[in-house]
């Protein structure tokens, strides 16, 4: 099966190439490169043991992604290409909607023009917005964003269910992370963004190697059991399975599908503070 991966060479996008090469897939990569460096791809091979197509693009060049698609013939198209930055969105936001919603519309065309039947998107739990129960489960409501980048993702899933209701011969599954952290477990593969990165994960490792001076913590005033914001961390290995669960089933699913990606308990960043200061003695 040939799967694309857009965006391939990002953090979440290396970790799932990888996972899908181990699983015997044919892998054809994109990504502009905007946020990853090119170098990863030789990791992707080391560590996969097995070689893929890249091709450095911008999705919202059209022509060139639909050409790039029929010519490898794909199969399953694996979108997680797109800014990511809640805080960047809220400054920027014009570049987040040109960005994240003109690249999946050039997707969704390429889907249409040829006939592909099975699309998986990187979606967020950023969707929920503020969430009316604990725990968030799929039937909470969906279009409650409270970011820019939120709302790319609310109007994209929103475009992917139309298209599918058009279409019913495509198969679209939506993936709903909440936090994704951790590394690959030889240790050359991470979260490892071109700026100043925007999770806690890679901040304090930054500050542990002495990259960064400090750690700043945004509110000790939350209703929390330490004042600190609580999040629902998922390691970057399961979100990898993840999508080769989803590459492997979506063949067997009928419509349009949402998956919620985390692991059900949240812990504060002083809790996570904590366990980082232990792990690192």
């Amino acid at each position: 099966m040939n799967v694309l991966l857009a965006g391939g060479a990002g953090y979440i996008g290396s970790h799932t190439a990888v996972a899908l090469l181990k699983a015997g897939y044919k892998l054809f990569i994109l990504d502009n490169l905007s946020n990853s460096r090119i170098s990863v791809l030789e990791t992707i091979k080391s560590l996969s043991g097995k070689d893929f197509i890249f091709e450095e693009m911008d999705l919202r060049n059209y022509r060139r992604v639909v050409k790039f698609c029929a010519r490898t013939k794909i199969d399953v198209i694996v979108h997680l290409a797109g800014l990511k930055s809640v805080g960047e969105s809220v400054k920027e936001p014009l570049p987040y909607y040109e960005n994240n919603i003109l690249s999946s519309i050039n997707l969704c065309k390429t889907v249409s023009q040829l006939g592909i039947r099975n699309f998986i998107f990187s979606s967020s739990a950023t969707v929920y917005g503020k969430p009316e129960r604990l725990p968030i489960d799929e039937e909470c409501c969906s279009s409650k964003a409270i970011s820019p980048y939120g709302r790319t993702k609310v109007a994209i899933e929103q475009m992917l269910m139309d298209l599918q209701t058009s279409n019913k011969d495509l198969r679209v599954v939506s993936l709903r992370y909440f936090n994704p952290a951790g590394a690959h477990p030889s240790g050359f593969l991470g979260e490892s963004p071109k700026g100043a990165p925007n999770n806690l994960i890679p901040i304090l490792s930054r500050v542990a190697a002495g990259e960064q001076p400090e750690l700043v913590i945004y509110g000790d005033d939350y209703l929390t059991h330490d004042g600190t914001c609580i999040r629902d961390y998922l390691h970057i290995q399961d979100l990898a399975e993840a999508h080769v669960a989803a590459v492997r089933k979506i063949p067997f699913l009928r419509g349009w599908k949402a998956f919620n990606l985390g692991i059900g308990k949240g812990y504060s960043v002083k809790e996570v503070l904590g366990s980082y200061e232990k792990a690192a003695g």
